[in-house]
């Protein structure tokens, strides 16, 4: 446990000497190799930081500071690809947001209920929370990426200074109304529940010693430097993720999946440990939470930031993702809505991801 804490404490560290060292510098490919691993280390670190001060705060605090934690990441990403990446990346913004939708709603809930209902068979959740997750989400996702498509005072699938400021302010609002209810209101809603056969009490993690203020102070302050790092390395990595993704002749737009899958890939884990351990709720939590960040914090980013940023802003969803999204939204609905899942609903989600994946390579 020592050994994992110290790496835990040096890689922000170290992530930090090398931004230092290679600011403002173009890296070559030995050089973006090495800040790709500090910045996938920064990463972890990030959110390990952010799971110990949640640990101390409490569930379902733990899912609200993770992530936030992650979208500022994500957001320093899109942002730092867009300065950098001109006519091309008018669409990263969406497209980042749409594979954040995906990514979770489909991968860390499907993933979440298969492995749970391996060992308890039927999983079990509260429909009340998880629903009003995913009302949320498919809101915030309607707003957001939806709408543009349709609208027809800027065209071209772009929001209108006007819309893209109602849009940006609706999102960010009712993402504050979400945490309300999940941590005020009703929070009842979002707690672990019981599995059939569980050998041990579902609160069990949740209830084990948490740490101390210190610690959590330090883990506050590691955290703060692993975010100032990956921002930075993500600014010097994003010429080097757009020359990967074109040399292996993949769409532009495949960057978005790339940013999403990096950002996401820690909490994928922490709701696979989730599910293993009996607690299904948490796992949906870190799922749609991470869906409803990505876009109620995000899309308000982006926006301020367009304000400096130059070319359009393209949010508006293409046929084939807007039918991919209808399609998950239906799903999640006919398996949240009964309260508990088996392993096909699950795999259904699973396949879901993997279709979005294969047409984001061939579309």
């Amino acid at each position: 446990m020592r050994e994992q804490m110290s790496w835990n404490v040096a890689v922000p560290l170290a992530a930090l000497v090398m931004l230092a060292l290679t600011w403002d510098t173009v890296p070559g490919p030995l050089l973006a190799g090495l800040e790709a691993i500090f910045l996938i280390g920064a990463v972890l670190a990030a959110v390990h930081h952010a799971e110990v001060v949640a640990h101390r705060v409490g569930e379902p605090f733990g899912s609200l500071v993770l992530a936030t934690a992650v979208t500022v990441i994500e957001l320093a990403l899109i942002i730092a690809l867009m300065a950098s990446g001109g006519h091309d990346a008018e669409t990263l913004a969406r497209d980042t947001a749409l594979a954040a939708v995906m990514i979770t709603m489909n991968g860390i809930a499907g993933l979440s209920l298969l492995l749970g209902s391996r060992r308890y068979g039927v999983t079990l959740f509260n429909p009340h929370g998880t629903g009003a997750a995913l009302a949320t989400v498919t809101t915030l996702a309607t707003l957001s990426l939806v709408l543009p498509t349709f609208t027809t005072t800027r065209g071209g699938q772009e929001f209108s200074p006007g819309q893209l400021g109602f849009a940006a302010v609706a999102s960010l609002l009712l993402y504050l109304l979400f945490v309300f209810t999940q941590t005020v209101r009703h929070r009842d809603f979002f707690l672990p529940i019981e599995q059939e056969g569980q050998q041990r009490p579902v609160d069990e993690e949740s209830h084990a010693e948490p740490p101390s203020n210190a610690a959590a102070l330090r883990s506050v302050g590691l955290l703060l430097v692993a975010l100032v790092a990956v921002v930075g390395l993500a600014e010097q990595e994003s010429p080097a993720i757009e020359k990967m993704v074109a040399a292996v002749g993949f769409p532009h737009s495949f960057v978005g999946l790339v940013i999403a899958s990096l950002v996401l890939l820690p909490e994928t884990l922490a709701a696979a440990r989730a599910a293993r351990g009996g607690r299904i709720q948490t796992s949906l939590n870190l799922a749609y939470g991470s869906a409803m960040a990505s876009i109620g914090l995000t899309i308000p980013g982006i926006a301020l930031a367009s304000i400096w940023l130059e070319g359009p802003l393209i949010l508006g969803l293409g046929p084939t993702q807007l039918v991919l999204f209808a399609v998950t939204v239906v799903v999640s609905m006919l398996t949240v809505v009964p309260g508990r899942a088996t392993r096909l609903q699950g795999e259904v989600h699973l396949v879901l991801l993997a279709a979005y994946v294969f047409l984001a390579v061939v579309p």
